[in-house]
């Protein structure tokens, strides 16, 4: 049986979504994909943009699993799909569709919108549902928690050194072969701490859970960490980092704060890069969406910096509340740029140019070779597409 997942609510998660499948999203230690690869034991395909399909292609078979890429999976959930859910049968959440069983036909009737799934079930149990990119932030402790316990259950932890400082209970910690943490203080009373395989937590980081350091990660010396956070694969922390996503290949090493904030993959914050999570008056914080073409009410009182792939800031930058930023900008200078930078956009608050895409592709080239990463033909015409789609939001 093949599994399929279907983007969901992607305008409203760009600009993570320009370069991804809302499937590949992370929150928690995992992706969506891998906590629905592993709660159903099946390897997933994608249906998602017909740019982004020949690095995420759809694997259909005879019968399929089709699910909702947003959705994050509970042990519930994925026992009801499994061994309850009729065939040709749509599951839904109120308005939301979560899953439906089908052939190949029937399913990609259902993908294109060709044909209606005439019966429907309500699931009668809570769903958690990634609709808006602050989300990622604002939801990542339970799904970390929930990550951990399926990561962890009955395994045991690579030893803790003696060096390290625990506050609360130690079997919330768990370390990956090849991770190396001293003179530590991990405080677990909020949240688990999990090491991915080969990461490094340098000499007198200071960490609060819930936290994941994924793959090869690294916090540097006298790093502070305030849950829940996760950074992802191949990352480098430094400065002071609070309830914040980074989803992989990103670097902020340095002294400088970014809080309530989501990073994506191949970025970089230049030292001292700083961003404000909080409004002077303490109101409500407005980001800028892609579905609507203008800036929208989060709801929230903290909310930080929104920056797609391979953008990068320069030394001592300063963010404002709520700022989104495209795929492929740089953003420089000693005062706040605007709160939202299109794509391939290149400056500061005196002025923003185009980032040229031959320019552009050729820094992702050299960033990408120092991780032994290659930006192919597939990777290119993705940034080739995305420069194309965005070229009317670049009005300067």
């Amino acid at each position: 049986m093949g599994l399929i997942l279907f983007d969901n609510n992607r305008e409203n998660l760009k600009p993570f979504t320009f370069t991804r499948p809302v499937a590949e999203l992370r929150i928690g230690i995992l992706t969506i994909r891998e906590k629905w690869e592993r709660m159903l034991n099946m390897e997933a395909s994608y249906y998602t943009e017909p740019y982004l399909s020949t690095k995420y292609p759809s694997n259909f078979e005879r019968s399929n699993i089709l699910v909702n890429g947003s959705i994050l999976p509970s042990q519930e959930l994925c026992d009801y799909i499994l061994q309850s859910l009729p065939v040709n049968t749509l599951l839904v959440k109120g308005d939301t569709s979560i899953a439906l069983k089908a052939t190949q036909a029937a399913a990609e009737a259902f993908l294109t919108g060709e044909k209606k799934v005439s019966t429907v079930l309500e699931f009668d149990l809570d769903c958690v549902e990634i609709e808006h990119t602050w989300d990622l932030f604002l939801k990542n402790g339970a799904a970390l928690a929930a990550d951990f316990a399926l990561l962890t259950e009955g395994r045991t932890s690579q030893p803790l050194s003696s060096t390290n400082t625990v506050i609360g209970a130690a079997d919330q910690i768990f370390l990956e072969e090849g991770a190396w943490v001293e003179c530590a203080i991990l405080n677990t009373e909020n949240g688990p701490i999990y090491i991915g395989k080969n990461a490094t937590v340098m000499e007198g980081s200071m960490i609060r859970g819930g936290f994941a350091l994924c793959e090869s990660s690294t916090t540097k010396m006298g790093a502070k960490v305030y849950g829940p956070t996760t950074i992802g694969p191949h990352s480098k922390i430094g400065g002071e980092v609070n309830n914040s996503i980074i989803f992989g290949y990103t670097n902020k090493g340095h002294d400088g704060f970014l809080g309530n904030s989501v990073l994506g993959e191949w970025c970089n914050l230049g030292a001292d890069t700083n961003n404000s999570n909080l409004k002077n008056n303490y109101g409500e914080v407005r980001v800028w969406n892609y579905t609507n073409h203008s800036f929208v009410s989060t709801g929230l009182q903290f909310c930080g910096l929104i920056m797609g792939d391979h953008s990068k800031t320069g030394i001592n930058t300063m963010i404002n509340t709520g700022t989104v930023v495209g795929v492929s900008s740089n953003l420089f200078g000693g005062d706040f740029p605007q709160k939202y930078v299109p794509s391939f956009s290149w400056g500061s608050i005196k002025g923003f140019e185009t980032y040229l895409l031959d320019k552009a592709m050729e820094t992702s080239a050299r960033v990408m070779e120092r991780r032994n990463k290659k930006l192919d033909a597939t990777e290119q015409a993705i940034l080739k597409h995305i420069f194309k789609e965005t070229e009317a939001n670049r009005k300067y």
